[in-house]
């Protein structure tokens, strides 16, 4: 009997949507990356991009835990001396509410280009509007 790997041409793609209000980053951010990754299939083949793809709403009401607003920092360099900017979760909520969640799932997928495929996959809204409809995603139910 044969191993069944999966290839670029027999990978199936769905649509999911979650609705991430009221959950925690990173208990959302560990399911999402396992979607994208294609983990939930039986067809999972680690070096093949075989996820689907997950449309994200809601991130502007993501909840952290503990003293995560004030205590949890982003960190960016600009590659000179002196050029380190450090922001706090707050602050980045207030600024981009988008960016927390795709920060918490980039960071769970694989590195290189294989993640990087994957990552495109995503879409996160601060709102509950999307612009996917004609792609009729289903609901995906988080388990936390």
């Amino acid at each position: 009997m044969k191993t069944y790997m999966a290839n670029a041409q027999t990978v199936e793609r769905k649509w999911f949507v979650v609705d991430a209000a009221g959950k925690k980053l990173g208990r959302l951010a560990t399911e999402v990356a396992s979607v994208l990754r294609g983990k939930h299939k039986p067809t999972f083949t680690p070096h093949v991009d075989c996820g689907d793809y997950v449309i994200v709403i809601n991130a502007s009401e993501i909840e952290l835990t503990g003293n995560k607003w004030d205590d949890k920092l982003y960190r960016t360099h600009s590659n000179y001396p002196g050029g380190l900017k450090t922001k706090t979760a707050k602050v980045m909520m207030a600024e981009k509410p988008t960016r927390m969640v795709e920060l918490a799932i980039k960071g769970m997928l694989p590195k290189g280009k294989l993640g990087n495929q994957m990552y495109k996959k995503l879409f996160v809204y601060a709102k509950a509007e999307h612009k996917h409809q004609a792609q009729q995603p289903t609901v995906l139910e988080l388990k936390g």
